[in-house]
Parts: structure tokens; C-alpha cells; sequence
């Protein structure tokens, strides 16, 4: 257990870090992420405030529907990254990051005390729910489908029902998450979360998985960690999510950080994030590493999946087309990397054809 955004938190089970991610892959785990921040958003004013503080385009959301989006700054920086989903109920259902808790209460609190003085109709709750995240192709449909009376099939990535699961009423079922596998988020009352965990920790081809495996998991799905990745003096531009942008709030400019952005994206960033498989090292995970050329190392570690050690950076516009040679610096000894299309391993989303 290691502790995380105030929580403590599984780093591994007995399994080990490195059978846990590939049986992730090959089969499913289940991961406990009660840890994020869960709120709903109630009020016919509800898509004008989460306009007001995202850069997406939550107006176009069909009922069901989600999206993943950035609450940005005046200054273009990104305060933390969320996901959206406008319900088939009467709210807007939001998931945030734990390290960003505080701070993103403090802003939606804040916006909605602005807008309620202004008149709006709108006004936030905080979901005590717990929330499990089922993960692996191709074993989690199969398995979630026998405690379903909804049909998984028709539900596609970034979609969204109410529904009963395993005997267990009320649970709000997302397919996403965070690993590049098809997979679910299941919002549970707390108090059947265990009840849940361990239905579904039941069936022998479900392993329970920690925060190790869900890290390198997402690094080769090419995915962004809040507070390495991406933070407050990155803009959406410098890494490589301008298509979280809505076509309509380019054209309106009306989301925080707006001018800096658009401009970005007519001059281009003189910074970008890019993907780097590192040569001739050997598989320590996360070591401190930097890189000789200009730019910075984020995250990094060795890709279970591929058999090489893998690492995200922000390089030099000038320097980060796919196949650039570069020089990483590990414990003073330096290695050669090569920059690398992202994602490292093929994603497995559900997708509607």
C-alpha cells in the first residue's frame, strides 16, 4: 500500500506488477479507483457552467454520452483533465482526478456561487460512490455481461447507462478507462462496493490490480498523467489534445485561455509531447532520466507488453518527428532513444462501427 492524493492505495497484489499488467492485456482486472472525485451537475443552466470551465463541446453531447476534456486557465494551462458525460437523467455526470480534488471543487464551487448570483440555475452534488474499473480485452464484456440485464454490445466507448450489476441497483456503468483496453467504470453506492468487488473478483479470470499496473498500462496506451504529463504550464497544444477542442468553442473562443490557445494552434507550440522508446537500458522502473537535446522527460518505464523501456517527453517542436534520434541521461550514463509514435501499444476501444 502507498499512499496517493491523500489516499492509501494498492501498489501491486500478490501477483507482482508485470504478470498483473499483461493479464490485463490478455484477459481483465479489476481496478479500485474510489480514490477519483465523482460530482454531478444539476440545473438547466448545467451545460453553460461546465462550458465555462472546459474546453469542450458539452452542448453536443447526446444523452449517455461522454467525453473526455480539459479545465483550462487564463493562461492557456491545463487545471486538470475530466470526464464529462451528459446523462439520460437530469444532470451532467462528471469524473475528475484525486491529486486535483481540492482544486477542482474550489473552481466549480466558485463558478457556481458566480453564476447562481447572476441567476443561473445550476448547483453541484459530491457522489459519495465508490468506483471500480473492470479492464481487459476481450474477457471484460464477457464476464460484466453475465451480471447484466442490459445488452454491452450496444454500449460503445465514452457511453454511459443507469443500470443494475450482479444484484446491485443504481450503479452507473461508463465504458472507458484509463488502460487502452476495452473496459468499464462502474460508480457504485459505497456501501455495496465490496458486495460488487467481490462478485466480480469471483470469476477466476479477474485479478485485482494496483496503481503499478495502471501506470505503465496508460504510458503504453500513450495516455497522460495529471502532475507528470500534463499540468497548469501545459496547454492543450504543446500535448498533442487540441482535438479535445469542440469545433464550436474554437470558433466561439469563450473558454479560459482561449486566445492563447487558438494562437498556438495557428503558430504551432514550440514544444510538443512525444513518445521515446529508450535503447540499452536495462528494465529498472522509473528512473530519473533527462534528455541531453533539449526537453524534459515525464514519465517513463518498462513496457511490459513490448520488452523495452518506454517514456513520454516535451521536445523541441524542431526536434520531435517520429524517428528523431535523441540521447536520455540515466544515472549519468547516457543511452540512445528514438522518438515514437503514440500510442506504444494498439488501444482495444469498444467503438461503434
Amino acid at each position: 500500500m502507498v499512499a496517493f492524493a491523500g489516499w492509501s492505495l494498492p501498489l501491486h497484489y500478490g501477483q507482482g506488477h508485470l504478470q498483473s499488467h499483461l493479464h490485463t492485456r490478455r484477459h481483465c482486472s479489476l481496478f479500485d479507483v474510489s480514490h477519483m472525485l465523482q460530482t454531478r451537475v444539476y440545473g438547466r443552466d448545467r451545460v453553460r457552467f461546465m462550458e465555462s470551465l472546459v474546453v469542450g463541446d458539452i452542448g453536443e453531447l447526446k444523452p449517455g454520452q461522454g467525453t473526455l476534456t480539459l479545465v483550462t486557465n487564463e493562461r492557456g494551462g491545463i487545471v486538470d483533465d475530466l470526464i464529462v458525460t451528459n446523462t439520460s437523467e437530469d444532470h451532467l455526470y462528471v469524473v475528475s482526478n484525486a491529486g486535483c480534488a481540492e482544486k477542482d471543487l474550489a473552481v466549480m464551487r466558485d463558478r457556481v456561487a458566480e453564476l447562481q448570483a447572476a441567476g443561473s440555475d445550476v448547483h453541484l452534488e459530491v457522489s459519495d460512490n465508490a468506483l471500480l474499473a473492470l479492464q481487459g480485452s476481450p474477457s471484460m464484456a464477457r464476464v460484466l455481461q453475465a451480471g447484466l440485464s442490459d445488452d454491452l454490445s450496444k454500449l460503445f466507448f465514452m457511453n454511459s447507462i443507469t443500470t443494475t450489476v450482479f444484484g446491485v441497483p443504481g450503479c452507473r456503468v461508463t465504458r472507458c478507462g484509463y488502460t487502452g483496453e476495452d473496459g468499464v467504470e462502474i460508480s457504485v453506492p459505497a456501501g455495496r462496493a465490496v458486495e460488487l468487488a467481490e462478485r466480480l473478483l469471483g470469476v477466476p479470470e479477474v485479478w485485482p490490480a494496483g496503481l503499478a499496473a495502471r501506470d505503465s498500462l496508460r504510458l503504453e496506451a500513450g495516455l497522460c498523467l495529471y502532475g507528470n504529463d500534463i499540468d497548469e504550464t501545459t496547454t492543450p497544444a504543446e500535448a498533442g489534445l487540441l482535438w479535445t477542442l469542440g469545433k464550436r468553442r474554437r470558433a466561439a473562443m469563450d473558454f479560459p485561455g482561449a486566445a492563447v490557445i487558438m494562437a498556438q494552434v495557428k503558430e504551432k507550440p514550440k514544444r510538443r509531447r512525444v513518445g521515446l522508446t529508450v535503447l540499452g537500458l536495462p528494465a529498472p522502473a522509473h528512473l530519473p532520466a533527462h534528455l541531453m537535446a533539449p526537453g524534459t522527460v515525464t514519465s517513463g518505464c518498462p513496457s511490459p507488453s513490448l520488452g523495452k523501456n518506454i517514456a513520454m517527453a516535451y521536445v523541441e517542436a524542431a526536434h520531435s518527428r517520429a524517428g528523431t534520434a535523441l540521447t536520455v541521461e540515466v544515472r549519468k550514463k547516457q543511452h540512445p532513444a528514438v522518438i515514437t509514435k503514440m500510442p506504444f501499444v494498439p488501444t482495444q476501444y469498444y467503438m461503434a462501427k
